[in-house]
C-alpha cells in the first residue's frame, strides 16, 4: 500500500519543520518497514488525520484492530510512549507494543477507538464533563525517573518566541505583556506536579470499547493541573467568539471547570490566557491570521 500522508499533515509540517528535514520523504518507507516488521494489514490512513503524525488504520496477525501511529522525533514520540506506558490505558488509550525495533523512527502501536467519533460529537455541556472527568484519570504522580519536559520548561521556550514575534501591534503586544506576567507568578508556587497530557482537548478524547472515552496524542509535561486543564477552557473558540455572550460564558466555564476538578481558579485563568495567546502569537508567525485573531480576542476576554 503506498502511504500517501494526508493533506493537513503535509500543510502543518511544512509550518514547522526546520530548514533540511526529511521526515515527510521518509514516511513512506518508514511505514511500510513498521507494517512488516508487525504482520499488520493495512486497512486505511486516516483522514483528515491529525497535525504532527501518520495514523494508519491496522489489523494486528490475530485480527484484532490497531491503529499505527508515525511521528517526527520534534513531536516527542518517545514522551508519549513513556506517558501512555504510565498510565496503561487509565484514561488514556493503550499501547501495544512496549519496546519494539524501530522506537527511534518514532513509531507506536497503539489501541483502536472509534477515530471519528470524539467528545466533540457530543452537547456541549456534556462533551466538557466528559472530557474533564477523562482528564482528572490522566493526573498522577509521575515516575520518579521521568525525563518528561516540566511546564515551567515548555513555558520558556514559547515565552522565548512570544518575546521575539509577539509584539508586532499594540493590542497584541499589550496580551503579550499580560500572559508573561501570568506565566511569572503562576510558576512562583506551584501547586503540585503531576504528568499532564499537554495538549489536551476535546478533539483529543474518543470513544472506546474497552472503556467510553479515553485520550489520545498526549504531548505530555510534568506541572500543575492547571495548565492541562487551561486548553480545555478555549474549546470551541469559534462558537464562542460568535455569539455575544461569549465572554460570559468563558468566564462561567473556568468557573465551572475550576471546581469540577478542584482547580485554582485564577491560576486556571491565568494559564488559559498564556496559552491562547501563546497559540495566536504562533498562528500569527505561521501565516494562519484567522486563528490568530480568533485566539487573541478569545485571551482579550480574560
Amino acid at each position: 500500500m503506498a502511504f500517501e500522508p494526508p493533506r493537513r499533515l503535509v500543510r502543518a509540517i511544512g509550518e514547522t519543520a526546520p530548514a533540511g528535514d526529511d521526515w515527510l520523504a521518509r514516511l513512506p518507507g518508514t511505514a511500510e518497514r513498521a507494517v512488516v516488521r508487525r504482520e499488520l494489514t493495512v486497512e486505511r490512513v486516516q483522514l483528515p488525520g491529525g497535525r504532527s503524525s501518520l495514523v494508519v488504520l491496522v489489523r494486528r496477525a490475530d485480527d484484532t484492530p490497531a491503529v499505527l501511529k508515525l511521528a517526527p522525533a520534534r513531536a516527542r514520540p518517545e514522551s508519549e510512549r513513556a506517558a501512555l506506558a504510565h498510565w496503561g490505558g487509565l484514561g488514556a488509550v493503550q499501547l501495544l507494543d512496549a519496546e519494539p525495533e524501530d522506537t527511534a523512527e518514532g513509531v507506536l502501536l497503539l489501541e483502536r477507538l472509534h477515530p471519528d467519533v470524539s467528545v466533540r460529537s457530543l452537547p456541549e455541556a456534556k462533551a466538557l464533563l466528559e472530557a474533564a472527568g477523562t482528564l482528572r484519570r490522566l493526573w498522577v504522580e509521575p515516575p520518579g525517573d521521568h525525563t518528561f519536559e516540566t511546564v515551567a520548561e515548555r513555558t520558556g521556550r514559547q515565552a522565548e518566541a512570544m518575546r521575539a514575534g509577539g509584539r508586532s501591534e499594540p493590542e497584541a503586544a499589550a496580551l503579550v505583556d499580560a500572559a508573561l506576567a501570568a506565566r511569572t507568578e503562576l510558576l512562583a508556587s506551584p501547586p503540585e506536579h503531576r504528568l499532564l497530557h499537554g495538549t489536551f482537548r476535546q478533539s483529543k478524547v474518543l470513544a472506546g470499547e474497552r472503556i467510553p472515552w479515553l485520550a489520545v496524542g498526549p504531548d505530555p509535561v510534568v506541572g500543575e493541573c492547571a495548565f492541562d486543564l487551561a486548553r480545555l477552557v478555549r474549546d470551541r473558540v469559534e462558537d464562542l467568539i460568535a455569539t455575544p455572550s461569549g465572554p460570559v460564558t468563558t468566564r462561567r466555564r473556568i468557573k465551572r471547570l475550576a471546581e469540577s476538578l478542584e482547580v485554582d481558579q485564577e491560576r486556571l485563568r491565568g494559564w488559559t490566557l498564556f496559552r491562547a495567546v501563546e497559540s495566536g502569537v504562533r498562528a500569527r508567525r505561521v501565516g494562519r491570521e484567522q486563528d490568530a485573531e480568533l485566539l487573541l480576542e478569545f485571551a482579550s476576554w480574560l
